[in-house]
Formats: C-alpha cells, structure tokens, sequence
C-alpha cells in the first residue's frame, strides 16, 4: 500500500510538472526549455557546452543556440539560481517567473522615472504608471507569455528611454552626462542581447535622431552623444574631451567617431552571439556606413536659405537611403545572408506590392497579430483617458515641433545647444522633441502591425501624463486664446492629472483588485496525456515531426529531439518546416515518409486543429497555405487562380486515419486521443 501510495504521489507531482510547463506555449517553451536544460546539467560548463554544441533542438544537426537564440537570460537565470541558497525554497519555475515580474517592476519604474522628466512633477509620474496597469491588455503580453523575449527586452529599453531622455536635458554636469550615457549603453547592450529584433527597433530610433538632428529639433552635440551612448558609452571620455578646434570641425569629427563606434558596438554584440547573421546583415548596420559616406559627400548641410537647406536635406535623405539598400544588399551576397528575408518578403506582401504564395510570408499575413491594429483597441484605451489625453498631448507638441522645425531650417542661429527647439509662444524642450517623434514613428509601426504595439502603448502613456503635467502643453493653448497667467497655467497643469488619476482609480481599480485576487488554473488533460506517454512510452533518442508549437512543448516536457521548432530567423530551418508541414498537405504517404525520415523522423504528431482549422479564414488556414505554395485548387467557398490545379492526392492528415494500406505500410498509429494522432514511421521503406 505504501508503495503505490508513493506512486500515486509521483505521477501526480509528474502529472502538475507537466501542466505547468505546457502552459509555456510555443516559443516560450523552447527558451524554457535551455533554462531547465542548464539546470539539469552535471556542471555550469557541460550546460554551457550542451547549448553551444546542441544536437536535439533540429535534429541530424549540431547548432550553436547562442549563436542562434537570444537565450543568454536563461544561462544567467540557471547560473544565479545554482549559485544562490534558494533551492530548497523556491522552485526553478517560481525563480524564472519571480525574475520576470520583478524586471516588468522595473520597466514600469521606468515609465515613471521618464514622466517625471519630461514633466517636472512626481504625479505625472504616477498617472503614466496607474494608466500601464489599467491598460495593461495593450501594454504588456507578459501575464500569458511569461518567457517571449520582447517580455526580457522591453524593461531595459524603457531604462534607455529614460536615460536619453535625462542626458538630453540642457545645462548637465560632465559627471552626469557621463552617468547618463552609461546608462544608455548598458540598457541598449542588455536590451540587444534579449531580443532578436533589435537592430530593427534600434533603427527605428536612430532614424528618430536623424529625423530630429536634420530639423535641428535636438542640439547637434546631444545627438552625437546620445548615439555614441546607444552603442559604446565606454568611449565617451575620450569622445567628450574638449578639443582647440573650430565648432563645425569639432562637429564633424565627433559624427564620424559616432557612426564608426555605433558599427563597432553592433559588432561587439555580434561577437557574443557567435556571428549572428540577422546581425552581420542588418540595415542599421548599413545605415550607419551610408550615414558616413553621405556626410563626407555633401559638406555644409546647415547652411543657407529655407529652400536652400530643404533642398538639401532631400537630396541627403535620398543619398542615405539609397547607400543604405545598395550596402546592405551588397553586405547580404557577399557572406551570403538569409536568416531574416522572411522578414522583407512579409513586408513586401503586407504593403502592397504584389501578392505573394510565398508560404514563409503568408504564415505571418494570416496571423490577427501582424495584421492591422484593431480599432477596438483605441475603444479601449480612451475608456480609461489615454488615447483622448494622448491625442490633445500631440496635437500641441507636434504643433510646437512643426514651428520650431520651420525656424530652425529659416535661420539656422536661432536653434541654440542648450535650450529649446524654439522661441517665444512656440518652444519645445529637446527631451521632449525626441520623445514626441519616438512616439510617432512606434505609432506608425503599431498601426500597421499590431503585435508591436507593445512597443507603442507604455510610451504612450509616458508622453500623455507628462504632457498634461508640462506647463508648455498647456502654455500654447491658454495663449493661444489670450487667457494665459501663471496660475491658470498650475491650476490646469495640477487639475488635469489630478481629476484622471480619481476617474481612473473609481472606474479601474476595483477591476484590477479582483483580478489580483484571483486564481487561475491551466487545463489541457488531452496535451497532459500526450505528454506522459511520449516520456513513458517511447526511447530519449525518439526524434519527433509535428508542428512547431506543439514541439516546442515536446521539448519542454519530454527533452526529445526535434525536426522543427518556433524559432523562425533560419533560412534552412524555414525550409526544413515547409517540408514537416507536408503531412497537411495533399500529398501521398511515400513522398511524406521519405520527407520525414530525410530529417531523421521517428514519429509524427498530427493535430485535429490543424487538420479540419476553422480559426482562420478560408485561404489563411495552415492547409491552405500549404496548397497555395504547392500549386494546388484550396478546398471551400474562394475564388481559386486559374493557375492552380487540383491535386492528385488526397489530404495526408485525413486519409492517413483510415488506416488504408498505402498509409499503414509506412505509418502505425501509436496513441490517440481527441486531439493528437501519433504515429511511429517505418524505417524499412
């Protein structure tokens, strides 16, 4: 009796290890699963080694997962969590998810900090925090995807923000931009290191700059500066050392030492991750080469008349532009890159430019979270003020950066180095100039791609409660219609956050409350099940086919080896899924078998979800995708090409469950459940 009461005891501590980790879903549970991997290793350096030379994540292959994931959070995780007294109080899953909700403490911390600059008030500081959490469905993804490396990443480049946002404040002491500026680098390196687009978020920023330092709506100073922080605050000593040399000379100078220690610090992180290709061939890179060749090309940018300078400036605009593709496609034939083309044919497809049967592209275009950003969205975040004070907070600022902008490029002397973008009733804060353009052109990217919202949202609610706590928002209006005094200007700067701040709390925070109190519980028994018998029924060597979510999960749960995972920035690996994703395709049972075992198959999973899909649209269905890209008629109610043809074979997924001796030869059903199919595949054929 006590022995099965202590079998019964371990199948269900087994049965709750495995609930836990499935609710990791897709690639969440592939980064999981190197930290757990880590854990479980004899010594620090066989799991170090285990990761740099992995044979089970893509099998009959030896890859660097350092080289390859963003995955160094996890070995400092494992590393901390073996060196620290806390095993015998704290379960490695608690470790890794406490870890996690304590960096989101710090990017809401953040947030806070970054209000509070640019408002000069505390209490901005507190409506932007108060408006993330009330928000917090279209701030933050981490309360269901604890491990997604935007959920590591976000923290550190809200860090960054605050720091830029601190240095480009005028009359700094030499110490505290110094400070600043290491905080700028230490954020970006540790932001770049966590996730894998971050070349295209940094882009995107050093686009801002460039934006702001060519309308002269930063002081020419802060944004070498600033940049050189971005990448290399190590250098700022030497960078930031008075010269005797003329003030255009000195300029200049400072600008080519930026651009060329912005490639070296990208290298450098580059270095870490073992030459990483989506680096090596990235367009900030190229970016930056073109931004130096351009300045060397075309001298005196900020000099004469408003057509004079506008005319240059395009010219500048389109000469970097054109450098930037011509490189950065040169730099991609030459070391022969194609680990983010994925990225550019989505892209491509996405905005228009013919359409696509590509089925790398049409796997993103079907998704809801690279579609457009629902409009319900802006529902929801006027609900709570933010949209509606963050539209009024914009509409000034902006009107101030257009002012400014047309100023400056009319008389370059009137854009000073310490002070404000403008003069008189019109004027904006250098701080606050790049965080309305920073909130603009994240604006513009969520719009067209909702999953990046995230990167829209908390800001959004930084620039809304410091703008209505900025004495300049309220300045312009309140001049504007001559009612301007000092204390109208503190009553409304005081009142406006004060009265959101009570309408979000009545409204918001009994909601918030109840929800902090209650519990939750994941269920998925026919998952649970399929995990247990894969662990008990078959040899740790098995290599497993199926689709990439669900073996993300298989390598949680069970350590298998696998054909295919989530983690998509792989040319080879993009095709080598294609290939996998045959078996819900209209294809016969030989051509599936031979494509399985050519990637060292064991056994298939076949998903009734995926197979008979009614979540998408006809057309955006997996089969459909796969059909397409086959040259095969789609079956339902669409308008087929006239290309396409009807295919010779019936769907694998379906027929091969009729157990017909062209399927029986090469498969055998092992287990079956309401959900999952798995088959064992023959190995004499």
């Amino acid at each position: 009796m006590r022995t099965q009461a202590l079998q019964h005891f371990e199948k269900q501590h087994c049965d709750g290890e495995v609930e836990r980790e499935i609710s990791f879903r897709t690639e969440c549970g592939l980064y999981y699963s190197y930290y757990k991997q880590m854990l479980q290793a004899p010594t620090l350096m066989q799991g170090f080694l285990g990761l740099m030379y992995d044979n089970k994540t893509e099998s009959m292959r030896t890859i660097n997962l350092l080289q390859r994931m963003n995955i160094y959070q996890e070995v400092f995780l494992s590393i901390l969590y073996r060196v620290l007294p806390i095993q015998k109080y704290l379960e490695p899953v608690y470790f890794y998810i406490y870890t996690l909700f304590g960096l989101q403490a710090i990017y809401v911390a953040a947030l806070y900090t970054t209000s509070w600059l640019l408002s000069g008030t505390w209490l901005s500081g507190l409506l932007a925090a108060s408006w993330y959490v009330t928000n917090r469905i279209d701030t933050t993804r981490v309360e269901f995807t604890v491990p997604l490396r935007e959920n590591w990443a976000l923290p550190f480049f809200a860090v960054q923000i605050a720091a830029v946002t601190y240095f480009l404040r005028p009359n700094l002491q030499p110490l505290s931009e110094r400070l600043a500026l290491l905080a700028v680098f230490v954020s970006t390196f540790l932001f770049s290191l966590t996730w894998q687009f971050n070349q295209f978020v940094v882009l995107l920023q050093a686009l801002v700059l460039f934006t702001l330092d060519s309308l002269d709506l930063l002081p020419a100073l802060k944004v070498v500066l600033v940049e050189l922080g971005v990448l290399c605050a190590c250098l700022y000593l030497e960078a930031c050392r008075p010269h005797p040399l003329p003030q255009r000379l000195a300029l200049a100078l400072q600008a080519s030492r930026l651009y060329g220690v912005q490639i070296a610090g990208l290298l450098l992180v580059c270095a870490l991750q073992f030459l990483n290709s989506m680096i090596l061939g990235s367009l900030l890179i190229s970016f930056n080469l073109s931004v130096l060749a351009a300045r060397k090309l075309q001298k005196n940018l900020k000099t004469g008349n408003f057509l004079n300078r506008l005319g240059k400036l395009l010219l500048h605009l389109f000469v970097v532009l054109c450098l930037t593709f011509f490189l950065n496609n040169i730099i991609k034939k030459t070391l022969n890159l194609k680990s983010d083309e994925h990225i550019f044919k989505f892209l491509k497809a996405k905005f228009g430019f013919g359409a696509t049967r590509d089925f790398d592209a049409n796997l993103y275009l079907c998704e809801e979270a690279f579609g457009l950003l629902p409009l319900n969205t802006f529902e929801r975040l006027s609900d709570t003020l933010l949209f509606c004070a963050y539209v009024f907070v914009l509409c000034i600022t902006a009107t101030a950066a257009l002012a400014g902008a047309l100023r400056n490029l009319s008389d370059p002397a009137s854009q000073q180095s310490t002070g404000s973008t403008g003069k008189g009733a019109v004027s904006l804060k250098p701080e606050t100039a790049y965080n309305l353009v920073h909130s603009i052109a994240f604006g513009l990217l969520a719009l067209s791609t909702m999953r990046m919202k995230y990167l829209w949202t908390p800001h959004m609610c930084v620039f809304a409660s410091s703008g209505l706590c900025s004495p300049e928002t309220w300045a312009l209006p309140l001049k504007a219609v001559r009612l301007y005094s000092p204390k109208r200007l503190c009553v409304l700067r005081y009142a406006a956050p004060i009265l959101t701040l009570l309408y979000v709390s009545y409204k918001f925070w009994p909601g918030v409350m109840a929800e902090l109190s209650e519990l939750r519980e994941f269920y998925d028994p026919d998952t649970v099940e399929l995990m247990n018998w894969i662990n008990s029924n078959t040899p740790r060597t098995a290599v497993f086919a199926g689709s990439m979510q669900l073996l993300a999960g298989v390598k949680l749960c069970t350590g298998r080896t696998l054909t295919n995972h989530p983690h998509f920035e792989d040319s080879s690996l993009r095709e080598r899924t294609k290939a996998v994703y045959q078996i819900y395709a209209k294809r016969p049972a030989e051509h599936v078998h031979a494509l399985l075992r050519s990637f060292g198959a064991d056994y298939v999973i076949l998903e009734d979800s995926i197979c008979y899909e009614r979540r998408h649209r006809p057309g955006c269905r997996l089969r459909d995708l796969l059909d397409l890209a086959n040259g095969h008629m789609i079956d339902g109610p669409v308008q087929n090409d006239p290309d396409l043809k009807l295919a010779d074979h019936p769907r694998f997924c379906e027929e091969i469950k009729r157990d017909l001796p062209p399927y029986t030869a090469f498969f055998t059903r092992v287990f079956r459940n309401k959900t999952f199919h798995v088959y064992k595949l023959s190995r004499n054929k």
